[in-house]
């Protein structure tokens, strides 16, 4: 169980990665990869954030390091998962399959997953679901 935990609690860092990356992309006009300021205070008051200009341009400048005036995606998730613990992505990988490989033949199947979800969540779904 301390397994799955940790794994739900990783699969949570990366969800919040991928809203991240999503919220980036969405507002990246042009699809270049870069924001500037004005798509970093959309993206921050999509976030739930209220900034304003100055505050804004001054997130931008501080993580701006290749100093181009815009935030390419890794500066804007640099800026928002400095405080988030990250393993390497391997390592997420590896503790999912071998939680989810309940007979460790390698192989995952329905009823496993179906298994490890009834047994350890309770999910209450069947096993077509799966």
């Amino acid at each position: 169980m301390a397994q799955i935990s940790s794994l739900f609690a990783e699969t949570e860092t990366l969800s919040q990665v991928l809203g991240l990356v999503e919220a980036f992309k969405a507002f990246d006009a042009e699809n270049g990869g870069k924001i500037n300021d004005a798509e970093l205070g959309e993206i921050l008051g999509s976030l739930g954030y209220k900034t304003s200009e100055q505050d804004v341009r001054a997130m931008r400048q501080q993580r701006d390091t290749n100093r181009d005036g815009f935030l390419s995606i890794e500066e804007f998730l640099g800026m928002n998962t400095k405080n988030m613990e990250f393993r390497k992505l391997e390592d997420v990988l590896k503790n999912a399959f071998e939680a989810l490989d309940v007979d460790g033949d390698e192989v995952v199947i329905a009823e496993e997953l179906y298994e490890v979800m009834e047994d350890d969540f309770g999910l209450g779904s069947s096993l077509e679901d799966y």
